[in-house]
């Protein structure tokens, strides 16, 4: 009697973390897209930090040496680390000119999670997806906060979730560590 129970309350907590996955999954793809999956593989670093240094993006007064200008560099302070950082690090992000007119503007202070692709040989990154890897966070840095983006259209980052069913969510309580488990799940498939 006492194994069958085992059992049973083994069965139960295998089902109930089974879809406590696959909630936090529905969830990250409602609140960051329907893309999140490769979004999540393409970044070499994951991390909800706060911006140390503000940067605006401004216009050049010519296009094309805008392009040429390197933007000054992005220093954040990583408050939870996700993939790829260390908790309490700060990371100084230097990015090609061209990526600095992709991405939202930043205020020093503000919490956001984003998403980086991995250093390249020059030691350059930016947001994946420009502003598609940023997203705002609420003061305490535990929740995120709508910023009105809709998802990338499907041609920019391709899809790798099945069609599930959409279930209404309210940005504002959805906390970063849910999506860090679905992040986290989605790098390990």
């Amino acid at each position: 009697m006492c194994a069958s129970r085992c059992v049973l309350i083994a069965g139960i907590a295998c089902l109930s973390s089974l879809v406590a996955a696959q909630s936090d999954q529905v969830v990250a793809e409602r609140v960051l897209g329907p893309q999140w999956k490769q979004l999540s593989r393409r970044a070499g670093m994951i991390f909800a930090g706060t911006v140390l240094t503000a940067i605006a993006p401004t216009a050049a007064p010519d296009p094309a040496v805008s392009e040429t200008i390197p933007p000054p560099p992005l220093s954040l302070r990583v408050d939870q680390a996700i993939a790829g950082v260390e908790r309490g690090q700060v990371l100084t992000v230097h990015q090609w000119a061209g990526a600095w007119s992709m991405h939202r503007p930043l205020l020093r202070g503000q919490r956001i999670l984003i998403f980086l692709y991995p250093l390249s040989r020059l030691g350059l990154t930016s947001p994946v997806g420009g502003s598609l890897g940023q997203f705002a966070l609420d003061p305490s840095g535990n929740n995120v906060v709508h910023h009105g983006q809709n998802p990338a259209p499907p041609t920019l980052l391709r899809s790798e979730s099945s069609p599930q069913p959409r279930v209404p969510v309210d940005p504002g309580s959805v906390s970063v560590v849910q999506l860090e488990r679905a992040i986290r799940s989605a790098r390990e498939e």
